[in-house]
Parts: C-alpha cells; sequence; structure tokens
C-alpha cells in the first residue's frame, strides 16, 4: 500500500521518487553521452582537464605558500573544479558514477568505459605535467611549499590509513558528481564543487590526479623526488580512488535506483554499439 500511495502522490508512476527518476535521466544521459565520444575528443577534453585542475593546484600552492593553512588552500584549490565544470571538461575520478551508469543501463560497453577512462588519465596527467612545469617557471618561489606539499604523498608509508584517504579521496570527487547531478540550478553545483575541493585538497586526502600535479611540480624543481616514487603513489591510489568512487557512492546510487535500470535496460537495445556509434 506504501508504495501505491507513493505513486499516487508524485508526478509520474516511476518505481522511484520523482526527484530520484530525473535524476537517473541526468546520470544515464551525460554518461552516455560521455561514453560515445571520440578518442580525439576524450584525450582533448582529458588534456583540458588536466589543465584546469593545474588551474586549482596554482591557486592552492599560492594560498598555502602566503598562509600555510591547507583549509584555505583547499577553497582556493575549488577554483580548479569550478573551471573543470563550466568549461565541461573531463577528470579521470568524475567518471565513475555517470558513464558506469550508462553501461548499466546499457546505454554504453565496457569496451567504451575502459577507452574513456585510460583516455582521460593518460590526458588528465599529460594536461598536467605540462600546466606545472610552465606554473614552476612562473613562482620558482613556491619550490619549498610544493615540495613539501608532495613529500606528504610519496614520503607516506603504505598503511591502513593511506588507503583509507585514498579510498575518501576518489568517493569525495563522486560525491561531488552525484551532488551535481541531483539539482538543475548551477550555483547549487557550484557549491557541491567547492565542497568537494575543499575536502579533497584542504584535508589533503588522496587523490590520484590532483596530488599527481603536485608531485610533478617537485620533481620539475628538483625537490629529490623520482618518478619512480610517484609512480608507486600513484599506483595504489589510483586503486583505492576506485574503490571509494565505485563502491561507496556509485554501487550504492545504482542499489537505489535498480529498479530504473531494470525497467530502461528493458527498453534499451541489445547492442548500444549499434545504436549509437562513437566514431
Amino acid at each position: 500500500m506504501s508504495e501505491e500511495r507513493r505513486r499516487e502522490i508524485g508526478e509520474s508512476d516511476a518505481p522511484v521518487e520523482d526527484e530520484l527518476q530525473e535524476s537517473f535521466d541526468n546520470t544515464v544521459t551525460e554518461g552516455a553521452e560521455r561514453l560515445h565520444r571520440t578518442v580525439r575528443t576524450i584525450l582533448v577534453t582529458g588534456v583540458f582537464g588536466g589543465l584546469e585542475v593545474g588551474l586549482g593546484v596554482m591557486a592552492y600552492l599560492a594560498v598555502l605558500h602566503e598562509t600555510g593553512d591547507h583549509l584555505l588552500a583547499g577553497i582556493a584549490f575549488s577554483v580548479g573544479l569550478i573551471a573543470l565544470f563550466l568549461a565541461h571538461s573531463e577528470l579521470f575520478t568524475e567518471n565513475f558514477l555517470m558513464p558506469v551508469a550508462a553501461v548499466v543501463a546499457k546505454e554504453g560497453s565496457i569496451k567504451q568505459l575502459g577507452k574513456l577512462w585510460g583516455g582521460t588519465l593518460v590526458a588528465n596527467l599529460a594536461g598536467g605535467w605540462v600546466f606545472m612545469w610552465i606554473v614552476m617557471q612562473a613562482f620558482p618561489q613556491w619550490e619549498s611549499t610544493v615540495a613539501e606539499s608532495a613529500k606528504h604523498f610519496t614520503d607516506a608509508p603504505f598503511s591502513l590509513q593511506t588507503v583509507a584517504l585514498a579510498i575518501l579521496g576518489g568517493s569525495t570527487i563522486t560525491l561531488m558528481s552525484r551532488m551535481q547531478q541531483g539539482t538543475s540550478s548551477d550555483p547549487a553545483k557550484i557549491v557541491a564543487t567547492v565542497i568537494g575541493g575543499f575536502l579533497l585538497a584542504g584535508l589533503q586526502l588522496f587523490h590520484s590526479i590532483l596530488d599527481s600535479l603536485l608531485i610533478f611540480g617537485a620533481i620539475q624543481s628538483g625537490a629529490g623526488i623520482t618518478y619512480l616514487e610517484w609512480l608507486v603513489w600513484f599506483a595504489y591510489t589510483l586503486l583505492f580512488n576506485m574503490v571509494g568512487g565505485l563502491v561507496l557512492v556509485t554501487a550504492l546510487r545504482l542499489l537505489r535506483t535498480r529498479e530504473l535500470f531494470m525497467q530502461h535496460r528493458r527498453e534499451a537495445p541489445d547492442d548500444p554499439d549499434e545504436s549509437r556509434r562513437s566514431g
């Protein structure tokens, strides 16, 4: 009786609340659009994503250098995520909820998801590396600040604490994406973006892309960190970012809207590649 009453109260006959129906539609639609991008588009968008996150890192370092306060610097870092949002660029860890939801809804394939993830990850790192080289040439006075920030990550031993920090890093940015999909208000989306940036950078959570840019800047400025040290840190951070984003947020979201996915799958074509070729 309670389910029938909920349907009577809501504006639609969907098996979940109206707000979840709208959020589901937005999530699957945007996820499908990302999955069906060409390789060229993925790479270009990913490079821009690395540049825009680099903008946030630059703001973070500027405030941290002047104040020594990570929380204030975390707010400044939000500039990068706001730029990413407004410019419609792509960050690897943003690609957990929406593209995975599209695959589950049969609006894309696992192959397309792998192409999106791999291309975006490589392009984010390449764009970020270039941007950080320019930043360190422009602001050599930040060398000690970026070195200290980078060593916070590369010198951290692999432990339960660092695993937890990486899981929180992945879940935080995926939750930020979910909050953005939960509203049609651009100001509300920007507020969600600022929250995500503050938590990621202000609390020094382990994030595979954001913190890689800090480490790149330290390497380029001669801080004594090697690319091998970065790679070791990056490998486990990336893994647990994915655990946080896919398990703590994406999987629970899929479970919450399970009825909508089942309905959508029944209506979707058997071969998504045939219906919407990525080129």
